[in-house]
């Protein structure tokens, strides 16, 4: 996969992904700058023991650019921005893409810790203020990249291994 994704196959993996036309399955794999990159599995807890719940917001696009466009725009415009702010909202935990060939269209997937509830519920309970909608915004710049996108507030079950 990482040739395909990154290495000497991307041009050609890139190409051929266009020609695509149906697929019934869908495999996610980590992006190069996915903290959950080199997860590795013997490390997670696997004893049961409960812990608090806590909330993630799953954010999920499905582009008409390339995969690798999208993907290098949300590291730039959206996930260097925010490990950049002071007291984010959000904690990135992984980010991942359909793998080559695998997925009805193209997709990528944001899986974030929610860090801070109160700033949560003010996105849900207010309007987004124009500054953060107009030319030059992540939301507005994105729409050069994707026209579908779906957010999703998960909780964690208390004996999930990852919290």
């Amino acid at each position: 996969m990482e040739r395909v994704h990154d290495g000497d196959l991307r041009d050609w993996a890139r190409k051929v992904d266009e020609l695509r036309h149906d697929v019934s399955a869908k495999l996610l794999v980590p992006v190069s700058w996915s903290p959950m990159r080199d997860l590795d599995l013997r490390a997670v807890p696997s004893d049961g023991a409960e812990h608090e719940l806590s909330l993630y917001m799953e954010d999920t696009g499905w582009p008409h650019a390339a995969i690798d466009d999208y993907v290098s725009f949300w590291e730039t415009g959206y996930y260097a921005p925010m490990v950049a702010a002071p007291a984010p909202m959000l904690e990135f935990q992984g980010v991942f893409r359909t793998a080559f060939g695998a997925g009805r269209r193209k997709e990528a997937v944001l899986m974030q810790k929610v860090v801070d509830h109160d700033a949560l519920l003010r996105l849900l309970t207010t309007e987004v203020p124009e500054r953060f909608r107009g030319p030059g915004t992540f939301m507005h710049e994105a729409l050069g990249y994707r026209d579908r996108w779906e957010s999703k507030l998960l909780r964690t079950s208390a004996w999930s291994p990852l919290y």
